[in-house]
């Protein structure tokens, strides 16, 4: 059996205290890293997350408030972290902000700029900011995305251009990342069950689900992508870069009109029985 360690290595998780990012940063931490999380004053339950972590006997992460939209906010992040670490090994990508859009008057350029600075930018000006201050590239840059770019989800307009753009990105960043030994890939997850998306869709969206046969492993979980996340870190797919990968149990090949065609017939067949 193959065991990941990252015992010396440090690892810096933008929106790390809730959802993917949490997940992230326990298994992450799990591993032996020394793991910061950056949060927005107020967004986080810092009792409930020590809690977590100790009751499995992990290094809880050491928790920052920062914005990433924000320059001061970022470098006072990284001179925080350069008086304890002399390295950042890990950067995961993870914050996303975007107002939900109901209709064509809810397109704004502002609200899409501010949607830009939150979810796609951050991938480089956290990437280039911490060469600038521990003169050395992370070893792994890890973006966060969704399936927003290729799946209409109602409202998601934002997010999903946002997505779209950080995976572009990304491709190029990694050939510039690649002669200083570093790999740039992004990690597409399908739908994650997560406090956000919950407040965004609701939860009858999951009794909706359950209903069409989307249930259990088919759902992602905040473990699943904090897990996939580590893999990307191990070391062992170190000949990947410059990807977007694709997480999600081959839900788009399942969900389609001859899958749900199918399923009908199921229950016809069942009831008829």
């Amino acid at each position: 059996m193959v065991t990941i360690d990252l015992t010396g290595q440090t690892a810096l998780i933008t929106g790390g205290t809730l959802g993917i990012g949490r997940a992230t940063a326990f298994e992450l931490a799990r591993a032996g890293a020394k793991v910061y999380v950056t949060c927005k004053w107020g967004t986080a339950d810092l009792d409930d997350l020590k809690r977590e972590f100790a009751e499995s006997r992990v290094s809880p992460p050491v928790v920052i408030e920062a914005d990433v939209s924000v320059d001061k906010d970022t470098d006072n992040l990284l001179n925080e972290i350069s008086e304890q670490d002399d390295k950042i090994d890990i950067f995961v990508s993870n914050v996303g902000f975007a107002p939900l859009v109901r209709d064509l008057d809810d397109y704004v350029k502002r609200s899409f700029l501010k949607t830009i600075e939150y979810s796609s930018w951050p991938l480089i000006e956290y990437t280039k900011r911490i060469f600038d201050t521990f003169g050395r590239m992370p070893a792994r840059v890890i973006g966060i995305s969704s399936d927003g770019p290729d799946h209409y989800y109602r409202g998601y307009d934002y997010v999903s251009a946002a997505k779209a753009l950080l995976e572009h990105f990304a491709r190029y960043l990694s050939v510039h990342l690649l002669p200083h030994g570093s790999r740039c890939n992004i990690l597409r997850f399908g739908t994650v069950r997560t406090p956000s998306f919950e407040a965004i869709f609701g939860e009858e969206y999951f009794e909706f689900a359950e209903k069409e046969g989307i249930t259990g492993q088919l759902i992602l979980s905040p473990e699943d992508c904090g897990k996939a996340v580590l893999a990307l870190c191990s070391g062992l797919v170190d000949a990947v870069s410059g990807q977007t990968i694709t997480v999600d149990y081959g839900i788009p090949f399942q969900d389609n009109l001859m899958m749900r065609y199918l399923r009908m017939k199921e229950k016809d067949n069942s009831s008829n029985v």
